[in-house]
C-alpha cells in the first residue's frame, strides 16, 4: 500500500492534536487551568501572574504561559501589549455600576456615623463614590459612649435621618445597651460582630488563615499587629499597620460579607 506522504516525516507526533495559541489576556476572559481544575475570569495581571476569580468569588494566581484552556482550546496566556489602555471601570469598589459624572452634590441633611477613624477610612475606600453620588457625609463618633449625646444633638427627623455603624454589636454587650437608648424611626443603628473593624478584612488578604485570638489582657490591635509580623509598640506602629491592611483592600470582595451588608442597609436608610 502506498501513502500520499511519509508518515514518519517530522511533525507526525503532533498530527491531529490541537495547537496551543498565544493569546493576550483581557479582563473578563474566562479560562481554565486543567491541572488544578480551577476555572475563572481574568480580573487583573501583574508581575508575570494572571489572577482568576471563579463564580464563588475565590481568586487564584497563575504564571503566564501555556497550559490554559479557552473555549475548549489550549492557549498560552501572555500580557497584552503595553500600548493597550486598561478598560474603563464599569463598577465602583462597592460593586455599584458607574453612572454618568454629574456636578458635585450638595450634602444631604442625613448622615452616617461610624465608630472610629479606621471605620471611616474603610467605608470611604469602598463606598466613597456611592456616598458622594448621594451627597451623604460620613463622620465618626470617636467612641460609642458618645452616641446618645450625638443623636440628641442631631435631632433626627423624617427628612433628616441618621445611620450609625457600631463595632462589636452583639447581644448583651455594652454597645447593645447604649444602642437601645437611641431607638427612633429616624435612626438606624446597625453593626458588625467584629471586635474591631480590622477584622472585617478577609484574613487571607493579609497572609493569615484566620484573625488571631488575642488574650483579654492584651490590647487587641497590638495582638493583631504582632500576629501579622508588624511593629506594635507605639500608636504610630498601629496606625502604620492599619494603612498596610487598608492598602490590601481592593473592593467589597476583600471584606467579610457582614460588613457590606450592614453598610448597604445604612446607605439605603439615609437615602430612602
Amino acid at each position: 500500500m502506498r501513502y500520499e506522504r511519509d508518515v514518519l516525516s517530522p511533525g507526525w507526533q503532533r498530527a491531529g492534536k490541537p495547537v496551543t495559541v498565544e493569546t493576550p489576556v483581557s479582563v473578563g476572559m474566562v479560562v481554565e487551568d486543567p491541572t488544578s481544575g480551577f476555572c475563572g475570569a481574568v480580573v487583573r495581571w501583574e508581575n508575570g501572574l494572571v489572577v482568576l476569580e471563579d463564580r464563588r468569588g475565590a481568586r487564584r494566581s497563575f504564571p503566564f504561559g501555556p497550559g490554559f484552556w479557552l473555549d475548549g482550546k489550549p492557549v498560552s496566556l501572555v500580557a497584552p501589549p503595553r500600548t493597550q489602555r486598561p478598560a474603563t471601570p464599569t463598577h465602583t469598589a462597592s460593586g455599584s455600576r458607574v453612572g454618568d459624572v454629574g456636578p458635585a452634590r450638595v450634602a444631604a441633611a442625613s448622615r452616617i456615623y461610624v465608630e472610629g477613624r479606621h471605620d471611616a477610612e474603610l467605608v470611604e475606600k469602598i463606598w466613597g463614590d456611592d456616598l458622594r453620588h448621594e451627597g451623604v457625609v460620613v463622620e465618626f463618633l470617636g467612641g460609642v459612649d458618645d452616641l446618645p449625646a450625638i443623636v440628641a444633638e442631631f435631632s433626627p427627623a423624617p427628612d433628616r435621618r441618621l445611620g450609625v455603624l457600631v463595632d462589636h454589636l452583639v447581644p448583651g454587650s455594652k454597645e447593645s445597651r447604649i444602642v437601645a437608648q437611641v431607638s427612633s424611626p429616624h435612626v438606624l443603628v446597625t453593626g458588625h460582630p467584629y471586635i474591631d473593624i480590622w477584622q472585617a478584612v478577609r484574613p487571607e488578604r493579609l497572609g493569615l488563615q484566620a484573625w488571631p485570638v488575642v488574650p483579654r489582657d492584651i490590647e487587641w490591635k497590638h495582638g493583631a499587629s504582632r500576629a501579622l509580623g508588624r511593629p506594635f509598640a507605639s500608636q504610630a506602629d498601629i496606625a502604620a499597620t492599619w494603612q498596610w491592611i487598608l492598602g490590601r483592600v481592593r473592593d467589597w470582595r476583600d471584606l467579610d460579607a457582614a460588613l457590606p451588608r450592614e453598610v448597604e442597609r445604612l446607605i439605603d436608610f439615609v437615602t430612602g
